[in-house]
């Protein structure tokens, strides 16, 4: 398509309204059991539960960082009432298989603490402390199969210097 027409298409609309979306309040990520969820992502992770409440339908389990209200993640178990089971299967093997991809991303002050701290509970952890571009960063893996990585971004590490 023709640029002019593009901008006379989306870029006015654009600018006259703002942003149209101005947070992110929750996403998730699949597990396939919320208990055994709860003690890692609470329990080695240290996120704090947001929600945990039972709608009949589904279990709401939602974690957040700690003192950090407004961005939550939804412990979610594949199946009814967002899929059919035969779909809920297929997704439970793509995830056994660590297949999700990339799930979250967390920060921290201290990389080399937290990653020391993840050791001595028993987490997986897919990639030691690694100097990026950005900052430090470190891979875990949840129990199951889910890529989640740590960053100490370049601006936490600077200050620490």
């Amino acid at each position: 398509m023709d640029r002019a027409v593009l901008e006379k298409r989306i870029l006015p609309a654009v600018n006259s309204i703002g942003p149209m979306l101005n947070s992110i309040s929750i996403s998730h990520v699949f597990v396939l059991d919320q208990d055994q969820a709860l003690d890692f992502y609470v329990g080695k992770l240290g996120l704090e539960v947001s929600n945990d409440l039972d709608l009949g339908f589904m279990r709401w389990l939602t974690v957040r960082v700690p003192g950090q209200p407004g961005r939550d993640v939804l412990l979610e178990k594949p199946g009814p009432p967002a899929m059919d089971e035969a779909s809920a299967d297929q997704l439970r093997e793509l995830i056994t298989k660590g297949a999700s991809g990339f799930t979250l991303g967390l920060t921290t002050n201290d990389c080399q603490k937290t990653y020391e701290t993840l050791v001595s509970r028993g987490v997986e952890i897919t990639q030691e402390p690694t100097e990026q571009s950005y900052g430090t960063d470190i891979g875990v893996r949840d129990p199951f199969g889910n890529h989640i990585r740590i960053v100490q971004p370049v601006q936490v590490a600077t200050q620490r210097s």
